[in-house]
């Protein structure tokens, strides 16, 4: 079976307005690597439903949600035609591929990851099993394409070094298998993280010690992907900071999470270092930096939002996109499944 030497999958989960952080931190990461790589990206509806139902909004919201996902990934410069992008329920080897490695992963792992814990909260015993298997099934979003490489952040670090664990058990548990079917090395590669250069961790516009977040009850703790021009600009100008100037140099931003995160943004939206940044504002005030930030967001931004609306506005042609990426996901998924299951002794 042939592998490409650079095939990266990643994902997002479809549960509400995407923000800045996840433009930064991630949609703009994509579009970057598909100049370099086979690129295989996903709107995993199955991971979003781990959660209560308050979380994710239920049918609705969640169809809503994925189409959004889907005109953010198009907007933003993704190509569905030279790359795939597509919603994971429509592949079932994604499912399928998750329930071995059900069985394959052990519990102890499954305990250690940090993620659980957190979104499980204080109530454990009250969690999906889903919320708990979730990471076996990230294994098989990653493995059911023997994807090499995949863009971690710091969150998703555990999650690959599980995938790693899984693949690797795998390969061992039925090594003979693996070779009597003529792979010598192992059926499954240990995928990679895949750096792009550091990804912008983009903090709430009310709290530069807190992450951007689509769960945060002040609207204008967030720069929306579809936001207007108006709405960025107002929510940039009332941005919470503090009286002094900025600094000449980063250094100068080490106790000041508000004028660091904006400066953040800034050489992130610029394609430029902080360095460069405060070599024009330093010694400036909030009142002159702002307005220029203000301008370069929506000069940015605004053209996405724009194209994102006019998407949603034609679902059916989103629509198309997601059913034509799903048909070449499953063609190149289908025969690595069905490999393993003869590994495993099913019969196919």
């Amino acid at each position: 079976m042939s592998q490409p030497v650079n095939r990266v999958f990643s994902g997002v989960q479809p549960t509400g307005n995407l923000h800045l952080g996840n433009y930064l931190g991630a949609i703009t990461r994509f579009v970057e690597m598909q100049r370099s790589h086979d690129c295989i990206y996903c709107v995993v509806d199955l991971h979003a439903i781990t959660q209560d139902r308050a979380v994710w909004g239920g049918p609705e919201r969640l169809a809503h949600s994925t189409y959004e996902v889907t005109a953010a990934f198009l907007a933003a410069g993704i190509d569905p035609t030279k790359h795939i992008v597509f919603n994971q329920s429509r592949v079932p080897e994604h499912a399928e591929l998750a329930w071995i490695f059900n069985c394959i992963a052990r519990l102890g792992w499954l305990n250690r990851m940090t993620q659980f814990k957190e979104k499980a909260g204080k109530d454990r015993e009250n969690a999906s099993v889903g919320l708990f298997a979730y990471p076996n099934l990230m294994a098989a979003d990653i493995l059911a394409y023997r994807a090499t490489h995949v863009p971690v952040g710091d969150d998703q670090k555990q999650h690959l070094e599980l995938t790693r664990d899984i693949a690797q058990k795998f390969n061992n548990d039925f090594a003979d298998s693996i070779r009597d079917a003529g792979y010598e090395d192992g059926f499954f590669p240990l995928p990679e993280p895949l750096i792009v250069g550091p990804a912008t961790r983009v903090m709430s516009l009310r709290d530069g010690a807190a992450k951007m977040s689509k769960s945060d009850p002040s609207d204008l703790s967030r720069i929306n992907l579809r936001d207007d021009a108006d709405q960025i600009a107002k929510k940039i100008r009332k941005a919470r900071t503090d009286p002094e100037p900025l600094p000449s140099e980063t250094a100068g931003l080490a106790e000041r999470p508000g004028a660091a995160n904006l400066v953040g943004i800034f050489a992130a939206l610029a394609g430029c270092s902080q360095d460069k940044v405060l070599s024009e504002f330093g010694g400036a005030q909030f009142s002159v930096f702002k307005p220029a930030l203000a301008e370069l967001a929506v000069e940015k931004l605004s053209p996405i939002g724009a194209e994102m609306n006019r998407l949603m506005a034609d679902k059916a042609a989103i629509d198309e996109v997601l059913k034509d990426g799903a048909e070449r996901a499953h063609a190149i998924a289908e025969p690595i499944y069905r490999e393993v299951r003869k590994i495993v002794g099913f019969l196919v």
